[in-house]
């Protein structure tokens, strides 16, 4: 069974700033609050092992649950999801903000992610159907991409501003009005998604996917206090492996799996992942540890410390509408490849500074590094909806950001370890940090050289997605994907 719901007043333009708006307070809540941490820590006695699960828990929820999200999209249609998920992101802000120790701060954060995974995946699906048309559509996704890009270059200079004024509460608060402008354009502009109401949820593969990621996130963050070769964590990471291979065993054998399996036969599917995983564990966990470096090392205040992050943050919505129009114009491989390398150059820079750097010697890497991983997001996002049928782009999505939140969640905890736990100080944890990220972007720029066989030209993006109108259903989408078995596409559908 499938239904529609339409809007009385549907705009293509208000849905982008409504999807856009979701996106913007999920990127926007990361930087703020790196900014903010050395103020938390100070208020609320936190520990550097501590500070690490107020960025974690929110990444470690965001991650387990955005591929349950993604189905919730393609059972319950996006637009209804997304709201869900801007009001339970809202109202946990407010949590957040007014929280008086470590223990609640962390578990309001928990709450931020659960909203945000209900929020990104749908975002993407409500793009797909107020922009049937490819290419109106990949301008679309560079705009989505952008504003967030906008959000993450004004984060740490706003936040900087309101912990100095205000205190590290107000961070949380910007959200507010921001969550119900949202909530407003979306009831009141944006189309939904076909409806599947014969997709199930896959509980038991979700219990594994939670198991599997939180132990790994707590054997990453508790790595650097406890010891890598402590029994506590080597076994969290034989918990990990265990749990992650039956989650693949059972998805396997699913009739409507969590994660179709089938998705992953396309290399471009996969290479996109592995890109997003590595462009989100340098980039977040760069903004982890700089921020410690900042106002630790260096002794800023918060906002100077925001201002700094200013050649990183502030070029990347240029950047990211740029790589749009090549996007459209030249296909996505020469965005993902050029973009990793430029952010590789950008770490290996970084493995040169010290307390006494000057501006333009720690500026200018972190210049690189935001142009560069600016460049290359537009471009997996643009190459995700290419090549899947228009019927599994909720869980498609969810597989990219996972992949994303999972790199990001492993760069915080891996950097954060680094940087605390380093025999010879904070700087030289930041050294090993940064030349591993730049190996881990260069493995994932030569996949793409090496693992998508040739770039995608604009007109073979699909022209056909949920919602759309005849004048674009008319023609067959030339995807190879559909994320369904044979058994599935004979009357057990996954999407």
């Amino acid at each position: 069974m499938q239904s529609r719901v339409t809007p009385v007043t549907p705009s293509p333009r208000l849905a982008l700033l409504a999807a856009s708006l979701g996106f913007v307070i999920v990127c926007l809540d990361v930087t703020v609050v790196n900014v903010a941490l050395a103020r938390i820590r100070a208020s609320l006695a936190i520990d550097a092992t501590g500070l690490e699960w107020v960025v974690n828990a929110y990444t470690l929820a965001f991650a387990s649950l955005l591929l349950s999200a993604g189905a919730l999209a393609d059972r319950l249609g996006a637009r209804r999801v997304f709201v869900s998920g801007f009001a339970i992101f809202t109202v946990a802000s407010v949590g957040c903000a007014l929280s008086a120790n470590g223990a609640t701060l962390i578990v309001a954060r928990v709450l931020q992610g659960v909203g945000a995974a209900l929020c990104v995946p749908s975002s993407l699906a409500l793009l797909g159907a107020a922009f049937p048309e490819s290419r109106s559509r990949a301008r679309a996704v560079s705009i989505w991409a952008g504003t967030a890009a906008l959000a993450l270059g004004a984060g740490p200079l706003v936040g900087g501003m309101l912990v100095d004024r205000f205190g590290w509460a107000s961070i949380f608060l910007i959200n507010v009005p921001v969550g119900v402008a949202g909530i407003w354009l979306t009831l009141a502009h944006a189309p939904d998604t076909v409806r599947h109401a014969a997709r199930h949820l896959d509980l038991l593969g979700q219990a594994l996917a939670v198991v599997a990621l939180a132990a790994l996130a707590y054997a990453v963050v508790e790595g650097g206090r406890l010891g890598w070769t402590s029994p506590a964590v080597l076994g969290l990471f034989a918990l990990a492996l265990a749990a992650g291979a039956l989650f693949v065993m059972v998805e396997a054998r699913q009739a409507q799996p969590l994660l179709p399996l089938a998705l992953f036969r396309e290399s471009v599917v996969n290479v996109s992942a592995l890109t997003g995983m590595s462009l989100n564990f340098g980039y977040y966990g760069l903004m982890f540890a700089m921020s410690l470096f900042f106002q630790g090392v260096r002794h800023d205040t918060p906002l100077e410390a925001g201002l700094a992050f200013l050649p990183m943050t502030a070029v990347v919505t240029v950047a990211n509408v740029v790589s749009g129009a090549l996007n459209a114009r030249f296909g996505y491989r020469l965005s993902m490849i050029g973009g990793q390398v430029l952010a590789s150059a950008g770490y290996v820079s970084l493995a040169f500074v010290h307390a006494q750097s000057s501006a333009l010697a720690i500026s200018a890497p972190l210049f690189a590094v935001g142009v560069g991983v600016a460049f290359a997001v537009p471009a997996i996002n643009t190459a995700v909806l290419a090549h899947v049928e228009p019927t599994s782009i909720g869980i498609a999505s969810g597989v990219l950001n996972t992949a994303r939140q999972i790199g990001g969640m492993l760069g915080v905890g891996i950097f954060g370890s680094l940087v605390s736990a380093a025999p010879h100080g904070l700087v030289h944890g930041l050294h090993i940090a940064v030349v591993l990220a730049a190996l881990l972007t260069m493995a994932t720029a030569l996949a793409a050289l090496f693992g998508l066989k040739s770039r995608c030209p604009p007109n073979s993006l699909p022209d056909s997605l949920p919602n759309s109108s005849p004048a674009h259903s008319t023609r067959k989408p030339r995807s190879r994907i559909s994320g369904t078995t044979r058994s599935q596409k004979n009357g057990n559908s996954s999407a």
